[in-house]
Order: C-alpha cells, then sequence, then structure tokens
C-alpha cells in the first residue's frame, strides 16, 4: 500500500471513530393527548412529569414529550391520537381525559396507553377488568364519575331549601354525561329535588348555562367532572361567583378560585400516578401486567368566604369533615 492511501485511509477511519463511540440510542417519545388546553393544565401537567421523576425520567433529559391538545374539541382526538401512532411513541398518556383514551384506543394495539379518569374503565370499554386489564391499556381510576350522587348530598345539606337544582355536563364525553345523568336522577327522587340538565362544550355555552339557572328557577348547580371544565376552573368559578349560585365540583381548584365547595380525588395526583405508570412503561414494563390504580381518598374543600357571599353557613359536621377550609 502506498504511504498516501494509507494516511487516507487512516483519515476515513479515524473521522468514522467518534460517531460509533458516541452514538447514543434514540430517546424515547411519550405521546401526552389532552381534551384540554395548555394554558389550564400547566399545574396538571407538572405532576404528570414529577410522577415521571419518581421512575428516573426528566423530559428533554432521557424522554421527550409530544403534546396534542384539543382544547374542548373532543372531535379532533382521533386525529391527534392517529399522528401520535404514525410519529411511532413509545407510549400514549391520556391522563384526565376518557375521550381521549377511547381515542388512542381505538387507534393502536400494540403502543402502550396510560389514561387517568374518573369513569369506570371496565364500563367504558377500555380494560377487561382492573387486575388484568389484558391489552395494551392500563392507567388510573379515581372514580370522580361515580361520587357525583354525593356531590348532590352535600349540595342539599349546604342548602336544604333548594327544590330545582342543575346538572352541569359536557355532551360530547357522554360515556360520563350519561353515568352522571343517571345517578343524579335517581339521587335526586330520593332526595324529592327536580333536576335541570345543562349541555356546555364551549365557553360560551357554559356562560349560557349559568344565564339559564334563573329562568329555571334552579338554587343550585352541580358541575359534572369534565377534562373541559377542569382546564377552566377559575371561569367556572367566575360564573358560579357572577350568578350568585351556591356550586359544587370536583377538585380543590376549583373552590381555591373562589367556588364554594369541591368534593372529589385530587386530579393532581391522578396525573402524577399517570406519570409513573407511564415511566414504569417506559422501564420495560407491560401495561397488561399492570393493575388499574384505584384512587381511594377523596377530599373536601369548603370556601367560607363564598359561603359569606352567598348568605349561607355551613353545618359544623360538614365544616370538621372538610379536608380544607378555606376563608
Amino acid at each position: 500500500m502506498k504511504r498516501r492511501e494509507f494516511i487516507v485511509g487512516m483519515g476515513g477511519t479515524a473521522a468514522a471513530w467518534p460517531l460509533a463511540t458516541h452514538a447514543q440510542p434514540a430517546m424515547p417519545m411519550i405521546g401526552f393527548l389532552s381534551g384540554g388546553s395548555p394554558d389550564g393544565s400547566a399545574h396538571f401537567v407538572t405532576a404528570f412529569r414529577r410522577g415521571l421523576s419518581e421512575t428516573g425520567y426528566v423530559e428533554g433529559r432521557n424522554v421527550r414529550i409530544e403534546y396534542r391538545w384539543a382544547d374542548g374539541q373532543y372531535d379532533r382526538l382521533p386525529e391527534m391520537a392517529a399522528d401520535l401512532v404514525r410519529r411511532q411513541a413509545t407510549v400514549i398518556a391520556t391522563p384526565g381525559s376518557t375521550p381521549a383514551a377511547l381515542a388512542a384506543k381505538a387507534a393502536t394495539t400494540t403502543i402502550p396507553i396510560i389514561f387517568a379518569i374518573g369513569t369506570d374503565p371496565v364500563a367504558a370499554g377500555l380494560v377487561h377488568t382492573l387486575n388484568r386489564p389484558g391489552s395494551n391499556v392500563t392507567g388510573v381510576n379515581s372514580l370522580n364519575v361515580d361520587v357525583g350522587p354525593k356531590r348532590l348530598e352535600l349540595l342539599h345539606e349546604v342548602v336544604p331549601t333548594a327544590t330545582i337544582v342543575a346538572l352541569l355536563v359536557n355532551p360530547t364525553s357522554p360515556v360520563s354525561a350519561e353515568v352522571l345523568l343517571r345517578d343524579a336522577q335517581v339521587t335526586a327522587r330520593a332526595l324529592r329535588l327536580q333536576v335541570h340538565v345543562l349541555n356546555a362544550k364551549t365557553e360560551g355555552e357554559m356562560e349560557a348555562a349559568f344565564a339559564a339557572l334563573l329562568r329555571l328557577q334552579a338554587s343550585a348547580l352541580v358541575i359534572g367532572p369534565d377534562q373541559f371544565f377542569n382546564t377552566r376552573v377559575e371561569q367556572l368559578a367566575a360564573l358560579a361567583v357572577h350568578h350568585a349560585v351556591p356550586a359544587v365540583y370536583e377538585g380543590r381548584e376549583f373552590t381555591a378560585a373562589g367556588g364554594l365547595m369541591s368534593y372529589g380525588h385530587s386530579i393532581l395526583d391522578s396525573y402524577q400516578l399517570a406519570g409513573v405508570y407511564t415511566g414504569r412503561i417506559l422501564n420495560g414494563e407491560k401495561p397488561a401486567d399492570l393493575p388499574v390504580q384505584q384512587s381511594t381518598k377523596v377530599e373536601l374543600y369548603i370556601n367560607l368566604k363564598s359561603a359569606k357571599a352567598l348568605g349561607i353557613t355551613f353545618p359544623l359536621s360538614l365544616l370538621g369533615r372538610a379536608d380544607e377550609v378555606i376563608e
């Protein structure tokens, strides 16, 4: 071999060595599919990332997250889910949204899917059983929809003179809306209450629903759990204050924003647990082997400032049961 050829050959080989030596495996990608909006979900996403970090994953360091926000337009979720499948997401997380979980399940039978929802995942068709999901889907169940009757009972306890109440639901999430309506009607009959159902899937419809309360002579309002509502709790609370209506919702965020009362499982905890399960999937566990986690702690929050503005006095027994009283 000529000396010049040898030098050129060595140069080409040497140039290739750093590439081989420093080549890194592709960073796993989480597809984060949400029916809500980024502006109203920042603290929820923080909780999800906190759960991820418990399993050793930090966004931008050793995992990438692709976010897809439907902003309340749930009919966009199927295409968003399909896009995440085309981009070969390692796992798809759908915390807070039953419609998003169903869209992801319809889009893939192979990519793991992690949900965090308030509806029964078996009844919704997401898993076969809670203990043995049996497919590529598992997650966290808070049963925030199932405790809907208790919200109505609490509201009746606080406003015992009310004979007509309203139930606000999102009609584009029929799995949740149907259960909420069915259970509310059963509880209302037992309490001798009349229930009017109000539908809202946009901010404008939310405002119209509150404006309809006076016409319907409804003295109190139960707001059904929904991701669209979760990302707009401040607006919901402001509307309740503006229309001077006693209202109850699922999460502390509503009461902290000025709503009268909230009762349910912690939404932040559900997101954090979903982050933990997503990290466990990235670490090699299979969704079929991970039983659906159930959030068992139910929290009651009361806003006394709002109660005073509404002329409401909470029973001492109820105040004693509250996890937090905001004054």
